[in-house]
C-alpha cells in the first residue's frame, strides 16, 4: 500500500452534473409574482411571501420601523392572539418566520405538503389582518432599543455601523443601521406600525414562492383564494441614488480606551446586485478574501500571523452596497495590517489574477452551488433574489455554466473598475492611544479620532 503524500495539493474531482429544478411562473391579477418549484423528494413545502417594504425606502426620522413591524407580525392577528396564532401553527406543523432587509420583507413558511390549505389560511391572515397589539408593540420596541444599545459596546458591530455612515452620503437609508437609531425607534408608536403596514404590505412588486412536493394547479388556486381579492402598490420605494460621503481616502479611529485589539474595516461604497459584472466580481472577491485559501487571509493570517481570519465581501443590494475587507488583529500590528491590506487591494486592482487562482475560485463556486440547494427553503430562498432583484428566470439555471465560464480577463477589468484603494475609508475601532502614532506614520490620508 502506497503511502499518501501529505505535502501534495489533492487534485479537484471532476465537476458534476446539477440541473437547477423547473420553475413555473406566473402573475396573480394584483400583480403578486407568484412562481411553483415541485420538488417531489420529500412531503415538506417552503413558503415564501415578498413584501417590497424593506427600510430602503425609509425616512432617518422612521428608520428601523420596517425592521420593528416585521418582529411583529407574529404577535397577533384580527382573529387570534398571538398565543393562539402560535398554537394554530403547531397544529398543522408549520414554522414561520419573518425577515426584513433593506429591499422588504419576507414571510416564511414551512410545512409538511398535506397541510397547504391551512396553512396559506394563515400566512394570509398574518400578512393581510395583523393586529399589533399594544403589548407587543412596546415588547418589539424594548428589543429593538436594546440591540442597538448592545450594538455600541460591541467592537465588530461598531466597526460595521461605522462603515455605513462614512461610506455613505448623510441622508441616504444606508448611511444608517438597518435596525434604525434610538431616537427613530423610541419615537415609534402603535398607530406608527399600522400605519406603515396598511401602506406597504401590498401585493405589487412582491411574489410569492412555493417550493416543495406540490400539485401546480392547487398552488394557483390556493393562491387565488387567499391573495387574489389583495391589492394595492407599496406607498415608499427605494428610489434613492448612492452617493458617496466622501472619495478622498481617509482614516477613521474610534477611540475604546483599553482595547487590546482593533476590529478593521477597509473599503468603499460597491455596486448593485444588478450590475453585469456581478459573476466576475465575485470569483474576484473570493480570490481576493472569500475563502481560506484567499490572497488577504494567506497574507494576514498564514504569512504574517496577525488575526485568526479576514475576509473581503461585496454587500450587493438593489442599490450600490458597500464593499469593505474586515478583520480585528492586535494593536501593536494594526497599522502593519492596514498596510497589508492595502498592498493586497493594488496587487489585484494593478497586477490582475493569476489563471490558477480564477480557475480554482470558478470550480469552488460551481462547485458549491448544488451544496446550497439542498432543500426546499433554499430553493426558495434563490428564487425569492430572481423576484427581489428582476433577475432572468433562468439564471439559475445557467448559474454554473455561466461562473466557469468567467476569465482572468474578465476579473481584471472588473477589480480594475470597482476595487479602488485609493477611494478606501479606512475605520478602524480600538485604543487610539495605542494605534493612533503607527497609523498615522502610514501616510494614507487625514486621520481623525471619533
Amino acid at each position: 500500500m502506497s503511502s499518501l503524500d501529505r505535502t501534495q495539493t489533492p487534485a479537484s474531482g471532476d465537476i458534476r452534473n446539477f440541473d437547477f429544478p423547473e420553475v413555473q411562473a406566473a402573475v396573480l391579477s394584483n400583480g403578486l409574482d407568484l412562481r411553483i418549484c415541485v420538488l417531489p423528494r420529500l412531503p415538506i413545502v417552503s413558503i415564501n411571501l415578498f413584501l417590497r417594504a424593506g427600510e430602503g425606502g425609509l425616512i432617518d426620522e422612521r428608520a428601523g420601523t420596517a425592521v420593528l413591524t416585521g418582529d411583529i407580525l407574529e404577535g397577533g392577528t384580527l382573529k387570534r392572539s398571538g398565543s393562539l396564532l402560535a398554537e394554530a401553527l403547531e397544529r398543522i406543523g408549520a414554522r414561520l418566520g419573518v425577515s426584513t432587509g433593506w429591499e422588504g420583507t419576507s414571510v416564511s413558511v414551512s410545512v409538511l405538503a398535506d397541510r397547504l390549505p391551512e396553512t396559506f389560511s394563515l400566512l394570509a391572515e398574518v400578512v393581510l389582518e395583523p393586529e399589533f397589539p399594544v403589548a407587543e408593540v412596546d415588547r418589539a420596541r424594548d428589543q429593538q432599543l436594546a440591540d442597538i444599545q448592545q450594538r455600541g459596546m460591541d467592537p465588530s458591530a461598531l466597526a460595521s455601523d461605522e462603515v455605513s455612515r462614512r461610506f455613505y452620503a448623510n441622508g441616504l437609508p444606508y448611511a444608517r443601521p438597518l435596525v434604525g437609531t434610538q431616537s427613530s425607534i423610541d419615537s415609534v408608536t402603535r398607530d406608527h406600525i399600522r400605519g406603515y403596514a396598511e401602506a406597504c404590505y401590498r401585493p405589487a412588486f412582491g411574489g410569492l414562492i412555493v417550493a416543495g412536493d406540490v400539485d401546480p394547479e392547487q398552488i394557483v388556486s390556493l393562491s387565488d383564494k387567499y391573495f387574489g381579492s389583495w391589492s394595492g402598490s407599496p406607498s415608499v420605494m427605494d428610489t434613492f441614488s448612492v452617493e458617496p460621503e466622501t472619495r478622498e481616502r481617509r482614516i477613521w479611529i474610534l477611540d475604546r480606551p483599553g482595547s487590546v485589539q482593533s476590529e478593521i474595516r477597509v473599503g468603499h461604497v460597491g455596486v448593485e446586485r444588478t450590475t453585469p459584472d456581478y459573476l466576475p466580481l465575485s470569483i474576484a472577491n473570493l480570490l481576493l478574501g472569500g475563502t481560506f485559501t484567499s490572497r488577504l487571509n494567506l497574507n494576514l493570517r498564514e504569512k504574517h500571523g496577525f488575526t485568526y481570519g479576514v475576509r473581503s465581501r461585496f454587500g450587493f443590494r438593489s442599490q450600490p452596497g458597500p464593499f469593505f475587507v474586515s478583520t480585528a488583529v492586535g494593536n501593536d500590528v494594526t497599522a502593519d495590517a492596514i498596510r497589508e491590506i492595502l498592498y493586497e487591494l493594488d496587487s489585484l486592482v494593478l497586477g490582475g489574477p493569476t489563471g490558477e487562482e480564477v480557475e480554482a475560485a470558478c470550480d469552488y463556486a460551481a462547485g458549491v452551488f448544488g451544496l446550497h440547494l439542498e432543500t426546499a427553503g433554499q430553493i426558495a430562498s434563490r428564487l425569492n433574489q430572481i423576484v427581489i432583484y428582476g433577475l432572468s428566470h433562468d439564471y439559475y439555471h445557467r448559474y454554473r455554466d455561466d461562473i466557469r465560464s468567467v476569465s482572468p480577463e474578465d476579473v481584471a477589468a472588473v477589480a480594475q473598475k470597482h476595487i479602488r484603494p485609493n477611494e478606501a475609508q479606512i475605520i478602524i475601532v480600538g485604543d487610539a492611544g495605542s494605534i493612533v502614532s503607527s497609523v498615522d506614520a502610514l501616510a494614507l490620508g487625514p486621520l481623525e479620532v471619533i
